[in-house]
């Protein structure tokens, strides 16, 4: 029996993202240990807050200040902390109504136990130490038992001194693939510097990567057939930002290359050519990364331009 492949694999991307007048209001105040809701078009104070009515759609702006005390709705205990997730130890994710808000604030409450959490206990907030507006402002919810907070809210005018005004939300996730056999078969081609796709035995389609199974005709493939390794660059972008974990200068360019003898354009970095000079029909070849098994780029071979009326049902 062959060995079964598999590799750990993150996919992730900062989004960043500028912040409007009422999100600004809300992380400020974070930073500054306030608590901001806004009210909507029924009277509802909405904490966290929206910028527009989630009923109406209206543009909303009416900013008051709750309580940092509240009651848990409802709850899960997280036996197993993840990385980045608000505590080391196990943990309660709860939602919380704020006193003088109308709707409830996910966060994590920090209890010894899953007995010691219920619905309708008193939470406060447990501010962090160091404080940046951002939601991880709030360290946490932890049990109070002290007097209640004011019912009304009051108003707020969202004005401080050096407001927030972009954020950037990681995402992230990390996971084990493990390919099945047509993947496994593609990847130990690229070991002997081939290419492999498989046909459909019904349309005749060569799919590159091969994907086990026809995505047009939904029937099994197994066919293997070789392509390339010239192909033809059918469609382009030019990447101006630089990726946080790839060495590569900007602007470079990634294209959608039409592997000669496929039905299915794969992904790839065109690189000895001027950026400005890469084209749809740019014919290229790989370039293999020196003791690597895969392609590190593609480069032009120097052919004329492939015709568009022999790539355009791959653009």
């Amino acid at each position: 029996m062959p060995d079964v492949l598999s590799a750990p694999l993150v996919v992730e991307f900062p989004f960043t993202r500028s912040l409007g007048p009422v999100q600004s209001a809300f992380l400020t105040g974070l930073r500054e240990r306030t608590v901001l809701g806004v009210r909507a078009d029924d009277g509802t104070v909405l904490v966290p807050p929206v910028e527009y009515d989630p009923v109406t759609a209206n543009e909303l702006g009416d900013l008051v200040e709750v309580a940092p005390i509240g009651t848990v709705t409802t709850w899960a205990w997280n036996p197993s902390p993840r990385r980045d997730q608000p505590l080391d130890t196990p943990f309660a994710w709860v939602l919380v109504r704020l006193d003088g808000a109308g709707t409830a604030l996910l966060h994590a409450l920090d209890a010894p136990g899953p007995d010691a959490v219920a619905t309708g206990m008193r939470v406060r907030i447990r501010w962090a130490a160091t404080r940046t507006g951002a939601i991880t402002d709030i360290a946490c919810f932890e049990p109070y038992e002290g007097e209640p907070g004011p019912s009304e809210p009051a108003p707020h005018t969202g004005e401080f001194t050096d407001p927030v005004t972009g954020i950037v939300a990681p995402a992230r996730l990390d996971y084990v693939h493990t390919p099945g056999r047509a993947q496994s078969a593609y990847i130990k081609a690229l070991e002997e510097r081939r290419t492999v796709g498989e046909r459909c035995p019904s349309c005749r389609k060569v799919y590159v990567p091969p994907r086990g199974a026809c995505p047009t005709c939904g029937v099994a493939t197994a066919e293997q057939v070789e392509v390339g390794p010239r192909g033809t660059v059918t469609t382009f972008c030019i990447v101006n930002i630089k990726a946080k974990n790839l060495d590569i200068e900007v602007p470079y360019v990634y294209a959608h290359i039409a592997l000669d003898g496929a039905d299915l354009a794969l992904h790839g970095r065109i690189a000895g050519i001027p950026y400005d000079q890469v084209r749809m029909g740019l014919r290229v070849e790989p370039v293999w990364s020196e003791g690597a098994r895969h392609v590190d780029h593609y480069r032009p071979t120097g052919e004329p331009d492939a015709d568009y009326d022999t790539y355009k049902e791959l653009v």
